[in-house]
């Protein structure tokens, strides 16, 4: 049962916890925290939009997101978020990171964060509390980084072109019909996805619409209807390609 907390335990708080529902399709508008964030969503997926790039956590991810970072989330499917915050003067080198990382969470980490979020909070004058911040941090510390990250352009057209692929990611537009759209040239599109993504405007646009499919797939939809609906006319072109990007198949990735 989670516990009243108190002014007095405030100094000894290693941990605190935060549970919310939301519905499909809520919108936290963009804020940013004081202390170090663990966000994981133990049903539902969640996209997660900072500055320059926006992070997909489908369920059995979560996202660590330093303090100050500014960031947005949208909600997809009916989400149970359970989220942990950190002072950052914690011993938490998990958070040594300038920008949000994707993990993977595995059935321990699961389990310990669903245990603090009961809890509400864990102060370090407890030894058993004290224990399970110390097993925390040993999981954080080992937990894969996932590739679920698409960077976003600064350049204003640039960004009018990417927001306009993740508003259409199925649509069947050429390099130049999307250029011409956003006040470009094809060249200067793909110099400026190049300079400002680190990839082509291809790769980009691939990726934008592998990681729709990981959306659909995470709202229980079917291999197909996740390639048909993120703008793959074969399926096995976006089985082929979400391996090569993700190291797995559709079918082998935990939703």
């Amino acid at each position: 049962m989670r516990r009243r907390l108190t002014a007095e335990q405030e100094p000894f708080l290693v941990a605190r916890a935060l549970s919310t529902t939301y519905s499909n399709g809520s919108v936290l508008h963009p804020h940013r925290h004081a202390s170090h964030q663990l966000l994981f969503a133990s049903s539902g997926a969640m996209t997660v939009t900072g500055d320059r790039t926006s992070w997909m956590i489908p369920t059995g991810r979560a996202v660590l997101i330093p303090a100050g970072s500014p960031h947005a989330i949208r909600m997809w499917g009916d989400v149970a978020m359970r989220s942990l915050y950190f002072p950052v003067s914690a011993p938490a080198p998990a958070f040594n990171i300038e920008a949000c990382r994707v993990i993977s969470i595995g059935p321990l980490l699961r389990e310990l964060i669903l245990r603090i979020a009961e809890l509400g909070a864990l102060d370090s004058r407890e030894p058993a509390e004290s224990r399970l911040m110390n097993v925390l941090m040993d999981e954080l510390a080992a937990v894969r980084i996932e590739p679920l990250l698409l960077p976003l352009p600064a350049d204003e057209r640039a960004l009018t072109a990417a927001n306009h692929v993740l508003t259409n990611p199925a649509e069947d537009a050429t390099t130049d019909g999307v250029a011409r759209r956003s006040g470009l040239s094809a060249r200067t599109l793909e110099r400026l996805f190049r300079s400002e993504t680190g990839m082509s405007f291809g790769l980009w646009r691939q990726k934008a619409r592998l990681l729709e499919s990981i959306r659909l797939l995470a709202q229980g939809g079917s291999v197909t209807d996740a390639a048909l609906d993120s703008g793959y006319s074969s399926v096995s072109a976006y089985i082929a390609a979400f391996k090569q990007t993700f190291g797995c198949t559709p079918g082998a990735m935990p939703m």
